[in-house]
C-alpha cells in the first residue's frame, strides 16, 4: 500500500498523535503508526530508531505547543513583573488543565516519560524555569522583586507552586477553586518578594 503522505518526521509525529489518542500509550505501537501511514514499520524506524524515541518526539512536540504562549507572557515587558509572574503561573495551570481534559492519552504518555525521568520531561521543566527566571530577573532589575539570584528564586517559586504544575497533583487540577487557591499562593509568594500584591 503506498504512503498517503510524504513520509517525513512531521507526518510520522502527526500519525503517532492520532494513534496515541485512539489506543492510549500502553497499546499504541509503531506498527499501528506505520499502518496508518501506509508504510512498513521499518520505514518509520528510519526516522525514529525506537518506539521510545518516537514517543519522546511526539510528546515533546505536544508540550511545545504551549511554550510559545507562555513565552509571550514571560517576555511582556509592558506588564509589571509581579503581575506577569501571577499571570504566568495561572497560564501554566490553565495549560495543564486543558491538556489533561482535552488530550488525556497524550497526557498519559507524558506521565510515562516523566516517571522514567526522560529528557523530554526534564527539558520541559527547564524551559518553564527559564521563563520564570526571566520574569523574576526583570523584577529584580526594576526593584519590584527582591532577589540576589533570579534562577534560585525561580526554582523556589516553581517548587512552592508544585501543586499547580507537577504531574503528581494532576487529579486536583480540575477541582473547583483551584485557581483561587493558586492566586492565594501567588499573593503569599509576592508578599515574600516584597512585590505589589494587586493583580
Amino acid at each position: 500500500m503506498p504512503a498517503r503522505t510524504p513520509l517525513d518526521a512531521n507526518a510520522i509525529l502527526a500519525a503517532t498523535e492520532e494513534i496515541l489518542r485512539r489506543h492510549g500509550p500502553d497499546k499504541a505501537t509503531v506498527v499501528d503508526v506505520a499502518r496508518a501511514l501506509g508504510v512498513s514499520h521499518a520505514a518509520v524506524y528510519k526516522h525514529f530508531p525506537s518506539k521510545q524515541a518516537l514517543r519522546e518526539a511526539v510528546t515533546r512536540r505536544w508540550l511545545d505547543r504551549n511554550r510559545d504562549a507562555l513565552a509571550v507572557i514571560a517576555a511582556d515587558s509592558a506588564v509589571p513583573p509581579a503581575q506577569r509572574l501571577r499571570t504566568w503561573l495561572h497560564a501554566v495551570l490553565a495549560g495543564k488543565q486543558a491538556k489533561i481534559r482535552e488530550d488525556p492519552e497524550l497526557f498519559a504518555a507524558y506521565g510515562i516519560l516523566a516517571a522514567a525521568h526522560s529528557r523530554v520531561a526534564t527539558d520541559h521543566v527547564a524551559d518553564l524555569l527559564g521563563q520564570l527566571t526571566a520574569i523574576i530577573a526583570d523584577g529584580a532589575a526594576d526593584g519590584s522583586l527582591r532577589t540576589d539570584d533570579a534562577e534560585a528564586t525561580a526554582r523556589v517559586v516553581f517548587n512552592a507552586t508544585a501543586k499547580f504544575n507537577h504531574l503528581a497533583h494532576a487529579a486536583e487540577w480540575q477541582n473547583p477553586g483551584i485557581g483561587a487557591e493558586l492566586d492565594k499562593v501567588c499573593s503569599l509568594l509576592l508578599d515574600g518578594l516584597h512585590a505589589p500584591t494587586s493583580p
